[in-house]
């Protein structure tokens, strides 16, 4: 992952993809015996693999057009030819959006994602929904706002429309699950439209809020998915049913989920919200209020399942009433983790300063 997001090459780039992947298979089938494990690492396998067929094809035509693979030779060379060969770089553009759209879980390449991180091991897809994810819009960010800058007008609009279908449906999704995992999975999905919105406004600000809510996602998707292993570790579920009275029997666990789901949801003064005011700012200064709109509606709609599991925790009443041991090791991380979603939340300027150099420099032509 740190390869993928270091890498200045296209070919260094999908090598370093396919290390960040093949793990991430056996990862998710870890659990030989468990045939739904095995199910899921089968479906995450062949779409990735469709996935990688795509980037390569992509990388091809983009060789074919500028004559190299290297990032900023390819920006220039992308200028140079346009528009003589403005229906390849086209197709390039599609098939990159179509590659890494499957990694990120972006709508309409979504449809592994609930099944793989069901299946999984709840730790490891943790992992998959904090890390891989994310590795994949690292490569994603770079490709796009380095390589195929020159082509910001038609891959700005297709982001946008992309990034408003996954927010909605990975949200309404949500909605009508009844595992806590599935829900998490839906949810990511949803997460994923909103870190869209950076690069459907490819301007400083857009790439800084994209950056900032991918470092926040990392930390909020996994304090949710360690307090699901922490229940399950004690009632072997993930059931929603089985999150009722947790407030009292799994006190801290209940709490640092809490702070997991409001963050998610964008509530202030947590880290979640802070990142998507940077990104819902971006939209309507490059001119997309509407989309920023529908960042905002989402936002608020996602508390409708967020909020349904804290009023479980702490409103309903658990089927047994006896105090469950917390697992030592899961609940210092959900610390942890609520102590970076607080304190990035309250103290966010050191980050986002560093986080806009960082943008500066990957969009220097953009003003």
């Amino acid at each position: 992952m740190i390869l993928v997001s270091l890498s200045v090459d296209l070919i260094a780039l999908f090598l370093a993809w396919e290390l960040m992947n093949i793990p991430s298979y056996v990862l998710t089938g870890i659990q030989k015996d468990d045939p739904i494990s095995n199910e899921a690492a089968l479906k995450f396998f062949i779409l990735s693999a469709l996935s990688s067929a795509l980037i390569v094809y992509a990388i091809s035509l983009v060789f074919g057009i500028t004559g190299t693979t290297n990032l900023a030779l390819v920006a220039q060379g992308m200028g140079t030819a346009l528009p003589k060969l403005d229906p390849l770089a086209l197709l390039a553009m599609v098939l990159f959006v179509a590659g890494f759209g499957m990694k990120v879980a972006a709508v309409p390449f979504h449809m592994w994602i609930p099944d793989t991180y069901e299946g999984a091991p709840i730790t490891v897809a943790a992992f998959l929904a904090a890390g891989t994810k994310n590795g994949g819009f690292a490569a994603l960010i770079r490709v796009f706002t380095v390589a195929l800058f020159v082509l910001r007008l038609d891959w700005s609009g297709t982001f946008a429309i992309i990034a408003i279908l996954t927010m909605t449906l990975g949200n309404v999704a949500a909605l009508m699950q009844k595992s806590f995992t599935r829900m998490l999975a839906y949810s990511s999905i949803a997460q994923a439209g909103y870190i869209l919105i950076g690069l459907a406004a490819p301007n400083p600000i857009g790439i800084a809020g994209a950056l900032f809510h991918i470092l926040n996602h990392g930390v909020m998707k996994t304090a949710a998915f360690i307090a699901a292993a922490a229940v399950y570790s004690r009632l072997s579920t993930t059931s929603l049913d089985s999150y009722s009275g947790l407030g009292k029997r799994m006190p801290i666990t209940a709490f640092t989920l809490t702070i997991s789901l409001f963050a998610l949801a964008g509530v202030p003064p947590l880290s979640g919200f802070m990142s998507k005011l940077v990104l819902f700012t971006a939209a309507v200064d490059g001119g997309l209020w509407w989309l920023a709109l529908a960042g905002v509606l989402n936002s608020a709609f996602s508390m409708a399942y967020y909020g349904w599991v804290v009023k479980r925790m702490y409103f309903d009443e658990p089927t047994e009433s006896s105090r469950l041991k917390e697992p030592t090791l899961l609940v210092a991380a959900l610390v942890v983790c609520v102590v970076i979603i607080v304190g990035v939340g309250v103290y966010p300027g050191a980050i986002l300063n560093y986080l806009f150099q960082v943008a500066k420099f990957l969009v220097p032509t953009a003003t």
